[in-house]
């Protein structure tokens, strides 16, 4: 497979490492970014991560054969608005969503004479970092990536979007959106807010500056991903919110019982706790 024009809305560390794996494996001859920012696009076409771009979204996806959107969940409908009419025929169309039901959502109000061509997915990788510098080509090796097709979608735009991603190195899957979006709402969207909810929480105790100044790895591992995008994941928590809401209450209801044991000396019972976690664990890895 060869792209003979790529366009990327929205160039950074997600399109901008799609666009260097992509280079990398010589799949793709011209790169179009496009993006709200043009330092960060004259940056990208300076580091050779794309050729040329736009900022006007109906121009960067004029004469593309594939689109990639690696924009905020909430910038979807309108990024698809703007595409509408401007899209060549056979073009393909794709996006990295963290949330899928939303973004198909989006995409059939505004463009629905593109259906066939559009394929929704999620590559499973990503930094706490952003922006074109916080690209690199080998982001998505041995790494998953999740289609969501619908049931509008060409086995031909499926089969093209699946191989775009295995030049990448990737692992491509297929499941439904909604079962995507219950999925990750417990593996990705959850352990988000419970970084994001401790960080803001020892960040607001008034002898905050000597609890962070004790801080040990496990803190920083824990917390990690709270230096995350924080625009991004309230969009993700809202056009996830059922499937987040549902899990949420059902950790808080977990650790509400912990507490309670803790709190009534119960060492059997939180014993048997840890232990089932830490064999649990011990098997994913």
């Amino acid at each position: 497979m060869r792209i003979k024009r790529l366009a990327i809305i929205g160039l950074g560390l997600i399109g901008g490492s799609l666009a260097r794996a992509l280079r990398q494996a010589d799949a793709v001859e011209h790169i179009i970014g496009c993006g709200r920012s043009l330092p960060n696009l004259q940056c990208g076409r300076d580091l050779g991560v794309i050729d040329s771009y736009h900022q006007d979204v109906g121009q960067a996806v004029a004469q593309a054969d594939l689109v990639f959107v690696a924009a905020p969940l909430s910038a979807m409908r309108d990024i698809f608005a703007a595409m509408n009419g401007q899209l060549k025929t056979d073009a393909i169309i794709t996006d990295g969503g963290s949330a899928k039901a939303s973004v198909i959502a989006d995409f059939n109000a505004v463009c629905p004479q593109h259906r066939h061509q559009f394929v929704p997915g999620h590559p499973i990788a990503g930094t706490e970092n952003s922006g074109v510098k916080a690209s690199f080509a080998t982001l998505y090796q041995n790494r998953q990536v999740i289609l969501t097709p619908t049931e509008s979608s060409s086995a031909d735009a499926i089969h093209k979007v699946t191989e775009m991603w295995q030049l990448c190195g990737a692992e491509v899957k297929q499941m439904t959106a909604e079962h995507h979006d219950q999925i990750f709402a417990a593996t990705s969207h959850l352990p988000h807010m419970l970084a994001f909810a401790l960080v803001d929480l020892l960040g607001t105790a008034q002898e905050k500056q000597d609890i962070f100044e004790y801080t040990a790895g496990g803190f920083l591992d824990f917390t990690r991903i709270a230096s995350s995008n924080p625009v991004m994941w309230r969009d993700i928590c809202l056009a996830n919110k059922t499937a987040i809401s549902e899990i949420t209450q059902q950790y808080a209801a977990h650790l509400q019982q912990l507490a309670e044991w803790i709190e009534q000396a119960d060492g059997e019972a939180l014993l048997e706790v840890f232990q089932h976690a830490k064999m649990t664990r011990d098997q994913l890895i």
